[in-house]
């Protein structure tokens, strides 16, 4: 049986695999961030261990030289152009770490990396929390004027922590989610979108790979960082709403009374109707919403007057993509709830067919006309005497022929 911790790794195997790693880390350019005195290529450096053997005093605990080769091969397997801290590091580097951390697995007797990652993982996921809390703002502090890791740090931290938990799959994660979900949460907690986003990806596969049974004493304390992060920044929009959905989804979904779901969409909703116009929250919003409106089903009437007050400033707007997500999530919310007692009917056909008749220069005219006439004939159905008195006074109207043609095949055929 392989040893459960990094000194399984003898030192002599540690520098034979980390001595390409420094060769190409020495080679790689690099320029520290625009106002930051924060070198992440010599943290780097750092994280690898000694070609000479330190003096006995100065000599670290047993196996912190595996740890921070892993933790090295966990930095440099995260970057990603898309990411300042990291964004530097060569492909060759890259290649490098993932053969690295191969042969630490082998070397150490694990199977996997994943083996190799749960096992470590008690050791060096609170080092990384440590680095990320100790450069948050924190307002409670009694330490004025402390002086604080710098940011780059915190992102390094980070990335080597979302990294770390991608390696760990069902049903492996839900061992560790004592260690992983605290760690994730303080990077949830962090003032850098850089930092929060990584938390955010974390979150995604705990979600994925663990049972909802092991995130129960968790689930206050995420949904309620899920919440605290949806004014976030416009760069972190859609990987707020993601998270926030699919943990909402996944720890309530059997309870569509339970309070977290009209929090949660009452957030959302006050944050879009304070930027209604801005085409990327909202869109990112339509897109991902889906699975909450399911959940919630009946319990959605609460929230109509602010959903349809959103719905009939998006459908006409000059983006088509709004329009036709706004069309989908209105036909499912009718169908989730009968639109009962609601009265949005009236209005709501007024507004559809204005928007047939905008939609006659619309590249995508025919798509949106199709989803117009699906709703129509499901607010036929289900409104019944309501919609008639709404659809009466457009019967007439000459701008609609082929409209009331269509709907009147449609509605003959159902």
């Amino acid at each position: 049986m392989p040893h459960a911790a990094v000194a399984a790794v003898p030192r002599a195997a540690l520098l034979t695999i980390s001595a390409p790693l420094r060769d190409s880390l020495a080679a790689a350019p690099y320029e520290p961030p625009a106002g930051s005195s924060a070198s992440v290529k010599s943290l780097l450096a750092a994280l690898l261990p000694s070609p000479s053997p330190p003096p006995p005093q100065a000599q670290a605990p047993a196996g912190k030289e595996a740890g921070d080769l892993l933790l090295f091969c966990a930095a440099v397997l995260a970057a990603s152009p898309e990411y300042p801290a990291l964004h530097w590091v060569p492909a060759g580097l890259a290649g490098a770490a993932a053969a690295a951390v191969k042969e630490m697995a082998a070397a150490g007797g694990w199977g996997s990396v994943g083996e190799m990652v749960v096992a470590v993982a008690p050791e060096v996921v609170p080092l990384l929390k440590a680095v990320v809390k100790d450069s948050c703002v924190d307002a409670d502090s009694d330490e004025i004027g402390a002086v604080k890791p710098p940011k780059e740090h915190a992102a390094v931290a980070a990335h080597q922590f979302r990294w770390l938990v991608s390696q760990v799959s069902y049903p492996k994660l839900g061992d560790l989610c004592w260690l992983v979900i605290p760690c994730a949460l303080t990077t949830l907690d962090h003032w850098s979108p850089e930092v929060k986003v990584q938390g955010m990806v974390s979150f995604v596969h705990i979600a994925k790979n663990v049972k909802v049974t092991e995130l129960s004493l968790y689930e206050d304390a995420i949904l309620d960082a899920c919440c605290q992060n949806i004014p976030a920044d416009d760069e972190l929009w859609y990987q707020v709403i993601e998270v926030s959905v699919l943990l909402l989804t996944y720890t309530q979904r059997s309870n569509p009374r339970s309070p977290w779901y009209d929090r949660m969409l009452s957030e959302m909703l006050g944050h879009l109707e304070r930027q209604p116009l801005n085409k990327e929250r909202r869109v990112a919003w339509l897109t991902l919403i889906g699975p909450v409106f399911d959940a919630m089903g009946l319990f959605l009437l609460a929230h109509f007057r602010r959903l349809f007050s959103l719905f009939f400033q998006w459908i006409h707007t000059d983006d088509d993509k709004t329009v036709l997500l706004t069309l989908k999530q209105i036909h499912a919310i009718i169908k989730l709830t009968w639109i009962r007692k609601s009265p949005y009917t009236l209005r709501l056909v007024d507004e559809l067919v204005l928007l047939y008749k905008e939609s006659a220069t619309r590249s995508n005219r025919e798509v949106m006309r199709d989803h117009i006439l699906e709703i129509l004939v499901l607010l036929q159905k289900c409104k019944g005497q309501q919609f008639e008195e709404a659809w009466k006074k457009h019967e007439l109207d000459p701008d609609l022929t082929m409209l009331l043609s269509t709907f009147n095949e449609l509605l003959y055929k159902k």
